[in-house]
């Protein structure tokens, strides 16, 4: 969202240089107002060397994706997924873990980031939600030109890197693995 006027107390706000870029900032409040992405989450379902992609409605209506969508407000980024999910494809799923994220910076006024994870069907009925025209499993070799987002297609490339090389289940392994971190007092 990009503030002209100040959203607590109207006054018309005034560009400062901060950190060396323009920010919007109110003079009453004492304010910066920071443009920041929203959060988007992906769920990959894989059967045997295929990924299933759904074609959308809305933004980028005909092109295929990774069935994902926005974490809302309050709403826990794993429980975003399942939903996002469900409401694209018919389909229940467990998730994973987190494959990979990334900044999304294909449409400049709406910048995202990323998050994929790995998931497990645990039942329901594929067919598209009222965000998807269309549902269907593709080979990893065969996506659709058609791709809304430039990063769905690196997901894909990787996985299907892993999966050539006989290290899909490896690279989970070390997916899913909790990093030795030390604890701060």
């Amino acid at each position: 969202m990009h503030f002209k006027f100040c959203p607590h107390c109207a006054q018309p706000l005034q560009p400062m240089d901060k950190d060396g870029k323009i920010r919007p900032y109110c003079p009453r409040c004492l304010q910066i107002f920071y443009r920041n992405p929203t959060v988007g989450v992906a769920v990959v379902l894989m059967r045997a060397d295929c990924i299933l992609l759904v074609r959308r409605n809305g933004s980028y209506a005909g092109m295929w994706c990774i069935p994902c969508g926005h974490v809302e407000w309050n709403e826990d980024i794993r429980l975003a997924g399942v939903r996002e999910f469900k409401e694209e494809t018919g389909l229940d799923v467990t998730l994973g873990p987190v494959i990979d994220a990334h900044s999304n910076f294909h449409d400049p006024a709406k910048q995202t980031v990323g998050v994929w994870f790995w998931s497990e069907c645990t039942g329901g009925r594929l067919q598209p939600g009222t965000d998807a025209q269309e549902a269907r499993f593709f080979p990893l070799k065969a996506l659709p030109e058609e791709m809304a987002f430039p990063t769905d297609r690196f997901v894909c490339e990787k996985i299907d890197a892993y999966m050539s090389f006989g290290r899909l289940k490896a690279w989970l392994k070390a997916c899913s693995a909790e990093p030795d971190m030390p604890l701060s007092e």
